[in-house]
């Protein structure tokens, strides 16, 4: 029988590591766990927690092409964020210069929830705890 836990990490590549690294850092306010710069293969890899939960991996590789986000396409839609307060985080996201859509109620828990984009436009929402 195969036994999951829980999700480990995500992993994520970026276009240009510095502002994405802001990003995730300094806007979201994810914690950096490791930084690595992988000679090798011209790639940075930064570790990032959420309080003390290790859940993100950030790449950077030289000509990574790029993925579309919108239309909707297969493969993985989008990454969300618990929030106590969908409000809250709104506004301390837009107060960063950060576009967030407007908030909606998710038809079926009731939950608030509000969508946004990362410097390289990957979908994130925060969610309603």
């Amino acid at each position: 029988m195969l036994t999951i836990n829980k999700v480990h990490h995500i992993a994520i590549i970026c276009s240009d590591y510095k502002v994405s690294k802001h990003f995730y850092t300094e806007v979201l306010g994810l914690k950096i766990v490791q930084e690595i710069y992988r000679e090798a293969r011209q790639s940075y890899k930064l570790d990032l927690a959420i309080g003390h939960n290790y859940v993100i991996e950030l790449f950077s590789f030289p000509s990574s092409p790029p993925r579309p986000s919108r239309p909707e396409s297969c493969g993985l839609r989008h990454l969300a964020f618990e929030v106590p307060s969908v409000e809250e985080a709104k506004a301390a996201l837009e107060q960063k210069g950060v576009a967030v859509e407007p908030i909606r109620i998710d038809e079926h828990t009731g939950k608030k929830f509000a969508f946004f984009a990362d410097p390289d436009d990957l979908p994130l929402e925060i969610y309603e705890q």
